[in-house]
């Protein structure tokens, strides 16, 4: 649950100006061949041992043999993650990726910097009949030192979303959570969703609750990467993530109506930019309210999320939920794709998902 509000995500590294416009091209080359790499091991044909764009690096930066290594390591587990995409009919056509530097610091031999990755992939028309692409927005915090030589290794690479759900990104090993008495420990429990494919039928009335499912998606559309100063952000440097507060907001355009009272009374739900409830920004407080006022239904299997319904995950299987997604498109093979905050995410398959994280639970509520 995000508990303060972060107006700037991603800005760790305050930016110095004594370095030298050189150095910082330098920084950012470098970053982009890293993330290029690792989006082009997704695509089909593409990515392949011997191609890597960090492997012409030389001179005056590189990989240290740590990142080297982490490298290597990353890019076949992309690569497996691809070959798990194909099985389940999904490939990407094309993929780019742009890195922009958002600040530097060097003190002495160590320097620290903050990027902002663009990412977009193509769907294979061959294979899918959805949209023509997804794209996300994620920043990291790269470390760089210096050998004697004045060679500038790159040594660490850290994520500073609230998140790490970029479709080019590793998956992290689950840690199992110590549970506090406050998880889970209010009513109803969700029903976990299967993940096989292809899913019973199970179509959406799209009139009946009066709810605009479009405008939920067009809202998602419009703000999955320029956040809406209307609300606060949650995202980044520790706030718990934007993800809820996210759906929130896309279900409240689509005519969800507040419900006033405490901020810790998950029957309650509201926001806006002065005050939030728990279940507006929490991921299980919200599955709380959004059951007990019978506003979803639980869904038997992922695929069948339509657009407007919500998909949560749980990571480590421990029973508390850790992020929230809407869905924004459903393509005639019946594959949802949702949209998402932290990592700042649009229109990616739920395949994709379920080929990236396979040991995660999953949660699909039909609004």
């Amino acid at each position: 649950m995000a508990l303060v509000p972060n107006w700037s995500a991603g800005a760790a590294v305050t930016d110095d100006p004594t370095v030298d416009a050189a150095t910082k091209a330098t920084f950012q080359r470098l970053a982009d061949a890293v993330f290029t790499d690792r989006t082009q091991a997704l695509v089909e044909g593409a990515g392949k041992a011997g191609t890597r764009h960090t492997s012409g690096f030389s001179g005056s930066v590189r990989l240290s043999g740590g990142q080297t290594r982490e490298q290597t390591s990353a890019l076949d587990q992309l690569r497996d993650r691809r070959s798990r995409l194909a099985r389940l009919g999904e490939t990407y056509g094309g993929g780019s990726t742009k890195v922009t530097l958002d600040a530097t610091r060097v003190t002495g031999r160590h320097a620290k910097v903050d990027v902002t990755e663009n990412t977009t992939l193509s769907y294979d028309k061959a294979t899918t009949k959805g949209p023509k692409s997804t794209g996300f927005q994620a920043h990291h915090e790269l470390t760089f030192t210096a050998d004697r030589h004045g060679t500038w290794q790159l040594t660490g690479i850290r994520d500073t979303d609230d998140g790490y759900l970029a479709v080019n990104q590793v998956a992290k090993p689950a840690v199992a959570k110590v549970k506090t008495a406050g998880d889970d420990d209010g009513p109803p429990s969700a029903v976990r969703s299967a993940t096989s494919w292809p899913a019973p039928a199970n179509a959406k009335n799209f009139s009946a609750s009066g709810y605009d499912y479009q405008a939920m998606a067009a809202y998602a559309a419009k703000y999955w990467n320029t956040y809406n100063p209307a609300y606060p952000d949650f995202n980044g440097q520790g706030a718990g993530g934007d993800c809820t507060n996210f759906v929130s907001q896309s279900l409240k355009a689509g005519g969800w109506k507040h419900v006033p009272g405490y901020t810790n009374d998950f029957h309650k739900w509201f926001g806006n930019s002065d005050i939030q409830s728990d279940s507006f920004v929490g991921v299980n407080e919200f599955s709380w309210f959004a059951l007990s006022s019978k506003r979803v239904t639980s869904l038997a299997n992922v695929y069948q999320l339509d657009v407007g319904d919500v998909l949560q995950m749980d990571f480590n299987r421990d029973g508390s939920k850790d992020h929230s997604m809407i869905v924004t498109y459903r393509d005639r093979r019946g594959v949802p794709y949702v949209s998402y905050h932290s990592t700042n995410t649009y229109n990616r398959s739920v395949a994709s998902l379920v080929a990236s994280y396979p040991s995660a639970a999953f949660y699909a509520y039909r609004t």
